[in-house]
């Protein structure tokens, strides 16, 4: 399967949103795409690295149509005011939801009051999806890539505590958000065919990337250990990044469906299907999820 930057199809003609561009897997993501044709609006909440990625790309992939604009995931506030901005186009073709924090060895909250992970991670991106479905809507053949983990593999929705305000863990909440990330990318093409919005939601994950999630990260032991064997077994952000392309430009991409590394324990390797567990496939908790987030974030999908 193709994903990396020399083999998407032409985008020429379509207008992507990237959210987490200014560096990492959503960098790699607006690079491609922008030196495939399209338009990219980069997000970020570094105004100094949105720019300096923004000049980046412009050097790397010339003549591209690419601009940087202000998104905090992690405050509603923030995306009403991205939202309201982007309203003015016509349309938009792609929204790739790849921002994200990992694992922070602290439990912090979002403006809005919520775990930081789980808010930022799942809440910002379907308040996001939610605002930004209008003109998603009014393109040809809409896409929605939400970025998972294999974190999701050993995760659990906890009702109970979403906000990990009992107890806490870092790798538990990440591991929430990224499950729901993608129960939302599934439960949004379910809802998508059931109203007929005639929109395409792919998840998607990057095996084991070298990014700079780490560095924010718990530290300590795990991110030693990670550091040791990510160039053994893991991939650069530039190859993290293709199953995200590949399910976001690829013809052969199915609704519903999810991406990743195809080679051993989807740790790296070109694009392939990957492995859903049954708790993301579960339809009633992801019913559930979908009402409490809409609850939460005070969107509503039209």
């Amino acid at each position: 399967m193709a994903g990396s930057q020399g083999e998407i199809p032409s985008q020429l003609g379509r207008t992507a949103v990237v959210t987490g561009a200014t560096g990492g897997l959503g960098y790699e993501t607006a690079l491609a795409l922008a030196k495939a044709g399209a338009e990219v609006i980069l997000t970020g909440r570094d105004d100094r690295k949105g720019q300096s990625a923004n000049e980046k790309i412009g050097r790397e992939a010339v003549g591209a149509k690419v601009n940087y604009e202000r998104l905090d995931l992690a405050s509603l506030a923030s995306i009403a005011e991205f939202s309201e901005r982007m309203r003015g186009r016509p349309s938009l073709d792609l929204l790739i939801n790849n921002a994200g924090v990992m694992a922070l060895p602290r439990r912090q909250t979002t403006a809005d009051g919520f775990e930081m992970q789980f808010g930022t991670n799942h809440l910002g991106h379907f308040a996001l999806t939610a605002r930004l479905l209008p003109l998603l809507r009014r393109a040809s053949a809409p896409r929605v890539v939400s970025l998972s983990s294999l974190a999701h593999r050993t995760a659990l929705i906890d009702f109970g505590d979403l906000q990990a305000e009992r107890l806490y863990s870092p790798w538990k909440a990440y591991g929430q958000s990224k499950l729901a990330c993608l129960m939302f990318a599934l439960e949004l093409q379910r809802r998508s065919d059931a109203a007929g919005w005639k929109l395409t939601s792919i998840a998607a994950h990057p095996g084991l990337a070298r990014t700079n999630l780490f560095a924010s990260g718990p530290g300590g032991l795990i991110s030693l250990a990670t550091d040791f064997v990510a160039p053994f077994v893991g991939q650069s952000a530039a190859d993290g990044a293709r199953p995200i392309l590949f399910a976001a430009t690829s013809p052969l991409a199915k609704p519903g469906a999810y991406y990743g590394p195809g080679g051993f324990s989807e740790l790296r390797g070109v694009p392939a299907p990957a492995l859903i567990m049954p708790q993301a496939r579960n339809t009633a908790a992801a019913a559930k999820l979908w009402d409490v987030s809409a609850s939460l974030t005070h969107a509503t999908f039209e």
